[in-house]
């Protein structure tokens, strides 16, 4: 396995690949200095490249893992592929749509396999709740309501959505599995003298008559890691933040009744029942992530999210642009 990207995220991926059996992390490369020499001194046995076309080229990579800002992704990811690699990206995917159409087809013609790391889709909190859905325990899913903000660094080369609602609309896009996104609509600003937005409010609606909604913000005094999924039986309380009980179920909700002598009454009776947090799967997901790569390669089948999951994510942030810049049209999907 070879690293692209030594900064922020990329030692965590470089942790969590060498501990995945029968997987070395044999290249990193990274352009900055200070980054290679961090790595060294932490994993001598691994090679630095300066140049990332150089590890690329390197026949001791089988596959690359892409940890750089989104600008670089179609292009390293084009590369890696027509060398014959597979290729996992870091979120979102790329920075269009058009861009992502482009690996997948790329991929599919090789016979190679293209991920995505949406990390939080492998967490235990995640998956709880994505088996509930499908299940069909909470009901019929009415809305997807999430609120991602702290006081964080700001990016030069995306806004916030881009920044920050990946991971939301991944999730999103994993519990909605039954309904069809085709709309979006989206609110923001850019503050302090700065050109990209650093508060936005993202709205999606479904075909299915669900709604889903976002507010992400980097100027917020506290963290909050918050989502609400409302189901016709039951309602989830999704907290990222908190230490043990990540996941509440409530077991709460709306009884709505017709009197059929009066058709134009309609009857709404509250149902309120009980609280009960399960039981959370704590391995680590970036661990659960290179193993899922590493596993989908070996036995050539399609990861768990898969470059059409990352496209989906990217279509969705593409239409948020198009309407923040149209002060909050809706844009079609």
């Amino acid at each position: 396995m070879g690293v692209i990207g030594a900064g922020y995220w990329g030692p965590n991926l470089i942790r969590n690949f060498s501990l995945v059996p029968g997987v070395t992390v044999t290249g990193v490369a990274d352009a900055k200095p200070e980054r290679r020499s961090f790595i060294g001194l932490r994993y001598p046995s691994v090679k630095l490249f300066e140049s990332a076309q150089e590890m690329i080229a390197w026949d001791q990579t089988d596959a690359v893992v892409i940890a750089t800002p989104v600008n670089t992704h179609f292009p390293l990811a084009k590369a890696a592929l027509e060398a014959g690699k597979h290729v996992m990206l870091e979120k979102p995917m790329c920075a269009s749509v058009a861009e992502c159409d482009q690996l997948i087809e790329l991929a599919e013609k090789k016979g190679l396999t293209l991920m995505v790391d949406h990390t939080f889709l492998y967490t235990g909190a995640v998956n709880k709740i994505c088996d509930m859905v499908k299940k069909g325990e909470i009901g019929e899913v009415l809305y997807f309501d999430s609120v991602r903000v702290n006081l964080g660094l700001f990016q030069h080369d995306v806004n916030v959505l881009w920044d920050l609602a990946p991971h939301d609309v991944s999730i999103m896009d994993a519990v909605m599995a039954g309904g069809i996104a085709e709309s979006v609509s989206a609110l923001g600003r850019a503050h302090l003298g700065t050109k990209v937005e650093n508060i936005a409010y993202m709205t999606v609606m479904f075909n299915n008559g669900a709604i889903a909604h976002f507010h992400v913000n980097w100027l917020a005094p506290v963290k909050v890691r918050t989502t609400l999924i409302g189901g016709s039986k039951k309602m989830i309380v999704y907290d990222d933040t908190e230490p043990s009980e990540k996941v509440k179920i409530y077991d709460k909700g709306v009884d709505v009744a017709t009197d059929v002598e009066k058709v134009h009454r309609t009857m709404v009776q509250y149902r309120t029942g009980d609280m009960h947090a399960p039981k959370i799967d704590d391995t680590e997901a970036l661990f659960a992530v290179a193993k899922e790569f590493t596993d989908a390669i070996r036995e050539k089948r399609r990861p768990k999210t898969d470059a059409h999951s990352g496209r989906r994510v990217v279509a969705v942030l593409e239409a948020a642009n198009k309407s923040l810049a149209s002060e909050g049209r809706l844009v079609k999907l």
